[in-house]
C-alpha cells in the first residue's frame, strides 16, 4: 500500500466542498446497495415458527374432560325441608337423597357429628370388600366373644371357621359384634388397625367428619360421625353387588366348622323391620336393605336404600329416634313424603 505524503494529505483535508459532497454520496450509495444486498440477496431462508404452530393446533381443542366428584352426589350445605313431612325435633338428624336426579330431597342436621352405633358397620363392610378375599376362611379370636355385656352377638365360638363372606352375612343382617372383631383381626391384625384403615378409606370417599375407633359401633366418646358421611359410605358400598346381595336378603343361614366343638347351624335374620316384616313399607316405596344401629348414647338409627314403584334409587339416613317404635315412623313418614312424590 502507498503512503500518503503530507501533500496529498492536505490537498485532501482542504478539498473543495464538491468534491467532498461526491464522497458523502458515494459513501451513501455504497452502504444502500449493501443493505440491499443484505436483505435481499444474502438474506437466510426464514425458520418457521413451530412454538406458534403448536399453539395453534393444540390450545384450540380440549385436552382432557372429566367431572368433578361431587357430580355424582346429592350436595347440600343447609338444612332443606319436605313438603308433606313434618320431621321429629328430638331426632339427632335426618335426610333423604335422591340419586337419580342427585338431590338432596331433605335434611336435617346432616352434618353434626353423631354417634353412629352399628351402623358404623357399613363402613367396616367397605373396607372387607376392598381389602378381604371373600372366599377366606376365618378363624375366631378371643377378643371377638370379649365385648361388653348385652351386646349384640351372631353367637360365635373361638376356633370357629367360617368364611369371611359368612362373617359379612352376620355382621349386615344380624349386626353381630363378634362378626366385626372376627373380619377385623382378620383384614388387619388388630380392631386398632383395621380402625385406622377405616379413617383412611373414609377419607378418601369424602366422609371427612367421621372417626372411627372400632368396626361395630359400641360407643366410644370419640368414635362418631354424621349423617351425611353415612350417606357417602353407604353410596359407596351400593356399588358393590355382593354388598347390595347381602343387604336385600330377609335372613342368612351359615354352616360353622369348629376342631373342638364339631359342625354347627345359624340362621341369623335381617335386623331392620321392613325387610323382616315387622313394619310394613310405605305404598309405593320398596325397601331393598339398610343397617340399623343402636346405643343409649345414639339412640335408634335406621340407614336404608329404596326404590320407588318406578324403580328410582333413594338413600335414607335417620338418626337418633328415641326408640324403634318412633324410628320407623319417622323413617316411613320421611320416605312416604319424599320417594312417592317422585
Amino acid at each position: 500500500m502507498k503512503c500518503i505524503n503530507k501533500k496529498n494529505k492536505g490537498e485532501f483535508l482542504y478539498a473543495p466542498k464538491r468534491i467532498l459532497r461526491h464522497i458523502k454520496v458515494g459513501l451513501c450509495v455504497t452502504i444502500l446497495a449493501a443493505t440491499a444486498i443484505c436483505t435481499t440477496g444474502c438474506q437466510k431462508e426464514e425458520t418457521p415458527d413451530y412454538v406458534t404452530e403448536y399453539e395453534k393446533n393444540t390450545y384450540n381443542k380440549s385436552l382432557y374432560q372429566g367431572a368433578f366428584y361431587a357430580d355424582a352426589l346429592c350436595v347440600t350445605d343447609t338444612d332443606i325441608p319436605l313438603d308433606g313431612y313434618v320431621g321429629d325435633g328430638n331426632l339427632h338428624a335426618a335426610g333423604l337423597f335422591d340419586l337419580s336426579s342427585r338431590k338432596v330431597l331433605y335434611s336435617q342436621n346432616v352434618f353434626e357429628p353423631l354417634y353412629p352405633a352399628s351402623t358404623t358397620k357399613i363402613m367396616t363392610a367397605f373396607v372387607a370388600l376392598k381389602y378381604g378375599n371373600l372366599d377366606d376362611i376365618v378363624t375366631v379370636g378371643e377378643n371377638a366373644l370379649n365385648l361388653e355385656a348385652q351386646s349384640k352377638m351372631c353367637g360365635l365360638k373361638v376356633g370357629d371357621q367360617l368364611s369371611l363372606r359368612d362373617l359379612l352375612n352376620g355382621l349386615l343382617l344380624y349386626s353381630g359384634n363378634d362378626s366385626a372383631v372376627a373380619i377385623a383381626e382378620h383384614i388387619s391384625g388388630s380392631t386398632e388397625a383395621f380402625a385406622g384403615l377405616m379413617n383412611e378409606e373414609a377419607a378418601k370417599i369424602g366422609a371427612t367428619q367421621s372417626h372411627f375407633l372400632n368396626p361395630h359401633g359400641l360407643h366410644e366418646a370419640e368414635h362418631y360421625t354424621t349423617a351425611y358421611d353415612l350417606y357417602l359410605i353407604f353410596q359407596e358400598c351400593l356399588k358393590n353387588e355382593t354388598f347390595k346381595e347381602i343387604i336385600s336378603q330377609t335372613s342368612y343361614t351359615v354352616t360353622i366348622t369348629n376342631p373342638a366343638l364339631g359342625t354347627r347351624t345359624l340362621d341369623w335374620p335381617q335386623s331392620n323391620y321392613y325387610s323382616s316384616g315387622r313394619v310394613a313399607e310405605p305404598e309405593g316405596v320398596h325397601v331393598i336393605g339398610g343397617k340399623t344401629g343402636t346405643t343409649d348414647e345414639a339412640g335408634a338409627c335406621v340407614v336404608l336404600y329404596e326404590e320407588n314403584a318406578a324403580g328410582s334409587p333413594f338413600i335414607s339416613v335417620v338418626m337418633g329416634a328415641s326408640n324403634h317404635d318412633a324410628l320407623y315412623v319417622q323413617t316411613s313418614s320421611l320416605l312416604t313424603a319424599g320417594i312417592t312424590a317422585h
